[in-house]
C-alpha cells in the first residue's frame, strides 16, 4: 500500500511528545488529569479569596466545577490523525498544517456530547468557551476579532493523513477511557455517551462551525465569570504541562506558591533600608495610613513616591503579592534594582528582564528548554514582590499571554500602578476596567490627574476615591528657568561642561540626536548617546553608563531622545530639549535639578521643525505654550497646575476582549499603535536561530519601517528582518538606514 494511503491506528493517544520526560502525563488522559488537578487546586487554595478579588456572583463550587469541565474538554480535540500524526513526528506542520487545531475540535466535540455535559454541575458554555481559547487562538487573529469558531486551513495529503478530512479517535479505548475520567471528575451522567462522529470532513467542519456560532450568538454570558474561568485554565494548562516534565508533584507545587505572601515585617525591612535612619515624610506616612481600597498619590519627580508606596503595602498588602507597575522596561528595571533587589523576595518581570539581569550579573531564572521558558512567564506565582511593567497586569484585558500565565498570583495580589499620567487613551483604558473589576487593593501613582482622570477612575471605582498629595515644600520648590530660541544655545553647553556640570539634551527623533552627538564629539565634550534604535543589550549598557556617569563627579553631557523621559533616574544641572509635547516636556523637566540644589536651573528649549513625527503640530504648539506660560522660576506645582488646567479631554478605549469576547479568547493590543516595529538585523539572524527564546530580545531593534514595508521581509523566530543591503549598525550610534543607490 503507497505511504499516502496508510491510515494511523495508534495504541496510544498522545497529549504530548514522549521524547520529554512527561513520566505519565503524556497520554491524553494523563496529562487532563494533570491539568485537571492543576486547575483544581488553583481554586482550592485561592478560595473565596478568588471570589472577593474579581466580585464574582457565582459560588466557589459553581467556579470550582466549571473550571474542572473546561479543564477535562480542554484536549479533547487532540484525539485525531491530524495532531497525532504531528505528535509522533509523522507529519511535518509545517509543510501539511492540521486541517484544524485541536483546542478547536475539542469545542467542536464537547459540542456533541453537550447533553451529557450538562449532567455535570459546571456551566457547559462557559466551560466550552474556556477549553476552546486555551491557547489564546479562538474568534480572533492578529489582534483582530475574526468571529472564528477555529479555522480552516488548507493541509494537503501528506504520508499518515488525508488533507480533506479528519479522522476522530472516539472510539479509541483511550479515548473512552478518558470520558470515563471525565465521568468520574466532573460528575457527570455514569452513561457514556455513544455515537459519536468518527470522521469530520471539510464540509462537515464547516457546518459544524456554523451551528456552535448560532448558539453562541444568543449566549447571555457572565463576562466576568467566564474571563475568570479562562484564565484559570490557561495558568492550569501551563502548570498541568510543565510541572510533571520537571517532575514536580502538582498540588505541593501550587500550594506552596499560593501561600507564599508577604508579610508586614518584609516590606518594613524594604522601607527601613531605603530610609537609611531617616524618618518618613508626612505624605509618606499618611499614603501608609490610607484605608480606601483605591488610593491616588499625587506627587512629583523626585518626592519619594516610591518609598511611600511600599509604606501603603504594609497595610494592603500584607497576606498577598505585590505587582509594582512602570510604564516601561527601563523603570521597571531601575525600581526593581533601587527598591527590590536583594531586600524583599522579589523577581523582575518584562519581556526583556533576562537580558537586564544578565549584564548587571544577577540571577536569572531558567534555562535553555522550553517547559522552563515557559515556567518562567509565570515566575510571578513563586515571588512575593513582581516589578514589571504595566503590561504584565494590564495585559491580562487582552488576553497576552504573559498576564494570563501570571495570572494566579494576579488573583491574589495588591497593586501599584506608577507614572499614570504617561498612559494612551488605550492603556488608561484598561487601567479603569482593571478598576472597575479587580477589586483589589490599588495604589495609583502620578505627577497630576487631570479632571476628567479623576472622574473616570471614580467611576470605575464606583466611590470617591482619596488624593494624596506629595510634599508641598518639595514641589513649590524653585527649580527651573525656562530659556527659549530659535536655536541651541552650545556657548551655554561647553560653560556648562568646562564647570563640571551635568547636561541632559534630548532630541524628538533618533537621527537629530545622532546628529547633535557628532557635533558634540567634534566640540570635545566627550558626549553619551542613548535612544531606542539599539539591540537590546547594547541599549541596556548604553543606559547603565548614562546612569553611572550622572552619579559620579566629574562633567558629563548626554544626548538622548524620548527614551529619557522616564528611564533615566538621573539629576542634570542643565536641559536642552526640543519643543515636544507638554505631558513629555513634563517628564524631560523631571530630570533637572532632581536633586533639589538649592536653587533654579536653567532649561533651553527649541523648536522642532519635523511637523508630525513623532508630534503633532498641535501638540508641538501646547508645548511650546506650556514654556512661554512662565517667566523667571518655575516649580514642580506651577508645571502640574497648568496641564491639569489646559489638558484636554481624553478618550479612554475600554475595550477588553478578556472580558467583552464572549467566547473568543486571542491577544489585543494593549497599547495604541507606535511609531516603530520591532526587528532583528539580518546579519543577527545566524545567532538569534541557535538562542533560548527569553534571549532573543537582546537582539532586536525597533524601527521606524511602516508594516507595508516590512511586509516582504524574511522572518527569524517570529521577528521581521531588516535586510543588510537597507540597514547598517554600530554599538555606538545604533541601527542606520543605509543610502539607496
Amino acid at each position: 500500500m503507497p505511504p499516502s494511503q496508510q491510515t494511523l491506528r495508534p495504541k496510544l493517544l498522545l497529549a504530548k511528545s514522549k521524547e520529554k520526560p512527561w513520566k505519565g502525563a503524556y497520554t491524553l488522559t494523563g496529562h487532563t488529569a494533570s491539568v485537571v488537578e492543576a486547575v483544581t487546586t488553583l481554586i482550592d487554595e485561592l478560595g473565596h479569596g478568588l471570589i472577593h478579588q474579581f466580585g464574582l456572583s457565582q459560588s466557589l463550587e459553581r467556579l470550582r466545577a466549571t473550571a474542572r469541565l473546561a479543564a477535562f474538554l480542554h484536549d479533547l480535540g487532540k484525539a485525531n490523525d491530524h495532531f497525532q500524526a504531528v505528535v509522533r513526528k509523522l507529519k511535518n506542520p509545517m509543510e501539511h498544517p492540521q486541517l484544524m487545531r485541536h483546542e478547536a475540535l475539542s469545542v467542536l466535540l464537547a459540542w456533541e456530547i453537550r447533553d451529557w455535559l450538562s449532567t455535570g454541575k459546571g456551566d457547559l458554555q462557559v466551560a466550552i468557551a474556556a477549553a476552546g481559547g486555551h491557547h489564546l487562538k479562538l474568534g480572533g487573529e492578529g489582534g483582530k476579532q475574526t468571529d472564528e469558531v477555529g479555522t480552516i486551513r488548507k493541509s494537503g495529503v501528506d504520508d499518515w493523513t488525508r488533507g480533506d478530512r479528519i479522522l476522530l479517535y472516539t472510539n479509541h479505548k483511550h479515548f473512552i477511557g478518558l470520558l470515563r475520567y471525565g465521568q468520574k471528575a466532573c460528575g457527570l451522567d455514569a452513561t457514556l455517551p455513544t455515537h459519536l462522529p468518527t470522521t469530520w470532513t471539510l464540509a462537515d467542519l464547516k457546518q459544524q462551525r456554523q451551528t456552535l456560532l448560532r448558539e453562541f450568538v444568543c449566549w447571555d454570558a457572565d463576562p466576568v465569570f467566564t474571563a475568570v474561568v479562562k484564565a484559570l485554565l490557561v495558568a492550569g494548562d501551563t502548570s498541568g504541562s510543565a510541572l510533571p516534565a520537571n517532575d514536580v508533584a502538582i498540588r505541593g507545587w501550587i500550594e506552596q506558591q499560593i501561600r507564599y505572601t508577604l508579610t508586614e515585617a518584609e516590606l518594613q525591612h524594604v522601607v527601613d533600608e531605603r530610609l537609611q535612619g531617616n524618618t518618613l515624610r508626612p505624605f509618606q506616612s499618611k499614603l501608609g495610613h490610607s484605608e480606601a481600597r483605591v488610593t491616588l498619590a499625587r506627587a512629583g519627580c523626585g518626592t519619594g513616591k516610591t518609598l511611600g508606596a511600599y509604606n501603603w503595602a504594609k497595610r494592603h498588602a500584607v497576606g498577598r503579592k505585590l505587582f509594582f507597575c512602570y510604564p516601561t522596561t527601563g523603570t521597571s528595571t531601575e525600581g526593581f534594582l533601587d527598591y527590590a533587589h536583594e531586600k524583599v523576595d522579589s523577581t523582575l518581570l518584562h519581556t526583556r528582564a533576562a537580558v537586564d539581569l544578565e549584564h548587571l550579573n544577577l540571577h536569572a531564572t531558567g534555562d535553555d528548554d522550553d517547559l522552563e521558558t515557559k515556567l518562567e512567564s509565570f515566575k510571578a506565582w513563586s515571588t512575593k514582590v513582581s516589578v514589571c511593567t504595566v503590561d504584565t497586569v494590564l495585559g491580562l484585558l487582552q488576553c497576552n499571554r504573559r498576564p494570563m500565565y501570571c495570572f494566579p498570583a494576579i488573583a491574589q495580589a495588591a497593586f501599584v500602578f506608577d507614572e499614570v499620567h504617561c498612559y494612551d487613551d488605550k492603556l488608561f483604558g484598561a487601567l479603569l476596567r482593571f478598576l472597575e473589576v479587580v477589586k483589589a487593593p490599588v495604589l495609583l501613582m502620578s505627577a497630576s490627574f487631570l479632571p476628567w482622570q479623576l472622574q473616570a477612575i471614580e467611576k470605575a471605582v464606583g466611590v470617591s476615591v482619596e488624593v494624596i498629595h506629595g510634599p508641598k515644600d518639595l514641589e513649590t520648590q524653585p527649580r527651573y528657568c525656562f530659556h527659549y530660541a530659535d536655536a541651541p544655545d552650545w556657548e551655554r553647553v561647553k560653560a556648562e561642561f568646562e564647570a563640571g556640570g551635568k547636561i541632559l539634551w534630548v532630541c524628538n527623533q533618533v537621527n537629530t540626536a545622532i546628529g547633535v552627538y557628532q557635533d558634540a564629539q567634534k566640540l570635545g565634550l566627550r558626549p553619551l548617546l542613548y535612544h531606542s534604535r539599539y539591540k537590546y543589550c547594547d541599549r541596556v549598557q548604553h543606559h547603565r553608563e548614562v546612569v553611572d556617569r550622572f552619579k559620579a563627579e566629574g562633567a558629563v553631557m548626554a544626548i538622548a531622545t524620548q527614551v529619557a523621559e522616564m528611564s533615566l533616574d538621573l539629576s542634570a544641572s542643565l536641559l536642552v530639549s526640543q519643543i515636544a509635547d507638554p505631558a513629555g516636556l513634563i517628564q524631560r523637566l523631571g530630570r533637572l535639578n532632581r536633586q533639589y540644589c538649592g536653587y533654579a536651573l536653567d532649561a533651553l528649549f527649541y523648536p522642532d521643525g519635523k511637523v508630525g513625527f513623532p508630534y503633532k503640530q498641535e501638540e508641538l504648539d501646547s508645548g511650546l505654550a506650556l514654556i512661554q506660560s512662565f517667566s523667571g522660576e518655575v516649580c514642580q506645582a506651577d508645571l502640574a497646575q497648568w496641564l491639569e488646567q489646559a489638558a484636554a479631554q481624553g478618550e479612554p478605549d475600554m475595550g477588553s476582549v478578556w472580558l467583552d469576547g464572549e467566547w473568543r479568547t486571542y491577544p489585543a493590543s494593549l497599547r495604541e499603535a507606535g511609531y516603530t516595529t520591532t526587528v532583528l538585523l539580518e546579519q543577527d539572524t545566524p545567532t538569534v536561530e541557535k538562542l533560548p527564546a527569553k534571549l532573543i530580545p537582546r537582539y532586536t531593534v525597533p524601527l521606524v519601517v511602516s508594516h507595508k514595508r516590512t511586509k516582504g521581509w524574511k522572518k527569524c523566530r517570529r521577528y521581521p528582518v531588516a535586510p543588510v543591503e537597507s540597514w547598517g549598525y554600530s554599538s555606538e550610534i545604533g541601527a542606520y538606514e543605509l543610502k539607496r543607490k
